[in-house]
């Protein structure tokens, strides 16, 4: 019963199996399909609930990831060809907005796509993440690059489907 309600991993797991080869056969999928339920029924994962389906919001949430990309790219050029070695990053600390384990990741993982930023430490206690960014100059930089995790935490959480 609980290979069934895992039907997803174990495609996964099929699916990687024959990419591994590098060639569909019968014999192929096969092996992948039994090997996927052995490593779901030796090794399983915990059930969590399933991610809502919003497409509007998904679309919303891209849209914002590929502009951030090109933005952030422009930045992270000029700020090397401008500044060479004497590029300037820093720390910032920005507070978490949600208590799910979830969407941290997620956006801890969009961040680091980001040119320029990543997500050194999540702090569950204190309710932060400590970001390293490229181009901090100053204060006005820092305040910057919170309300961009901040918008980036809240279209993540409209998308997954935590309300703020």
């Amino acid at each position: 019963m609980t290979v069934l309600r895992r039907w997803p991993q174990v495609l996964w797991l099929t699916v990687v199996w024959v990419l591994l080869w590098g060639t569909i056969s019968v014999k192929i999928v096969i092996g992948g399909v039994l090997v996927a339920v052995a490593v779901t029924a030796l090794f399983p994962l915990p059930l969590l609930p399933r991610l809502p389906f919003r497409p509007w919001a998904l679309l919303q949430l891209g849209g914002y990831l590929l502009g951030d990309l090109v933005v952030s790219g422009a930045q992270v050029a000029w700020e090397t060809l401008r500044y060479g070695p004497g590029a300037r990053a820093g720390i910032v600390a920005v507070p978490l907005l949600t208590e799910s384990e979830r969407i941290t990741t997620f956006v801890a993982a969009a961040t680091a796509l980001t040119p320029g930023s990543v997500v050194l430490q999540i702090d569950r206690a204190g309710g932060r993440l400590y970001v390293y960014t490229l181009g901090l100059r100053g204060p006005a930089d820092a305040s910057r690059v919170r309300r961009q995790m901040e918008r980036l935490q809240d279209r993540m959480m409209r998308t997954l489907g935590e309300k703020r």
